[in-house]
């Protein structure tokens, strides 16, 4: 059984080793340069191009054949993608699962829409792996990891909201009251994947002290679930919201991962995500 994500799947060694997914790269250009989105990426020479660069940064999601070269003649594939709300990826995954079928008819392949991104489809990833780990078959991992996906909240916060404002996630408008303001956006994800405003908090000490009660308020069962950190460039940050957190609810373990390229577009630097 083969795991395949795309880059916005945040990991790390021990993630890579415990999962064994491969990871399909974005393309990333700033100021019409290309970036591959991979571990030979620079991530924090990136941020810094991102931060000092007055136009949009812009990604290409990974082509069809991106995907098929990563199957590696699998039986059982399983692709987990960014929000089909936020790129084409999803698309073309599905596209790329067809094809595959065509050529390989008793192989059996299925993308998962992650309805997040980021440490949401790394969560999905380790939640394959686990199912997988207790013998259960294509179907019933299938069964499982939808469900999961569904239970699933995401969250954070974009210390800038520059390239919000540049990508369209933010009006122009409320963006520029905002900073003006000090006011920060908690963000997350719906239902449905797409990405929306959920509190308004004046001042970033304040947002962050919200954003861990928020995670603790909203986090059913917390004991049985990994809650997974993604940092932009802010790891001292990312601990003490670990360690806020932990004040008030226990997770069944902790994950903390610095953002790669595609998540760093969009988080902007010192930004911070989260998902149980």
């Amino acid at each position: 059984m083969k795991i395949v994500a795309d880059s916005s799947c945040e990991t790390n060694t021990s993630i890579v080793e415990a999962t064994g997914v491969e990871i399909v790269p974005f393309k990333l250009y700033i100021d019409g340069e290309e970036y591959i989105d991979n571990d030979e990426l620079n991530v924090i020479s990136f941020i810094d191009k991102m931060v000092k660069s007055s136009e949009l940064p812009r990604s290409a999601c990974p082509s069809p054949n991106d995907f098929i070269e990563c199957f590696n003649n699998s039986k059982e594939v399983f692709i987990v993608t960014i929000s089909s709300m936020l790129s084409g990826t999803y698309n073309s995954a599905e596209l790329a699962k067809n094809l595959y079928l065509e050529e390989n008819p008793d192989a059996k392949v299925h993308v998962f829409d992650s309805k997040a991104a980021s440490v949401a489809e790394t969560l999905v990833s380790l939640k394959i792996k686990e199912s997988i780990n207790s013998g259960l078959d294509f179907d019933a991992i299938v069964s499982t990891v939808e469900q999961y996906i569904s239970e699933q909240k995401t969250l954070f916060i974009a210390e800038s909201l520059n390239n919000l404002i540049k990508n369209g996630r933010v009006s122009k408008l409320k963006g520029r009251i905002a900073t003006a303001l000090n006011i920060k956006l908690i963000m997350g994800a719906t239902d449905e994947g797409q990405i929306v405003p959920i509190e308004k908090v004046r001042g970033s000490n304040k947002a962050f002290k919200r954003l861990a009660e928020m995670v603790c308020e909203k986090a059913d069962n917390s004991q049985d679930r990994i809650l997974a950190i993604s940092h932009c460039n802010n790891i001292e940050r990312a601990e003490m919201l670990k360690a806020e957190i932990e004040k008030s609810c226990t997770f069944k373990d902790v994950i903390i991962v610095q953002t790669a390229g595609l998540s760093s577009l969009y988080v902007d630097n010192q930004g911070i995500i989260l998902t149980f």
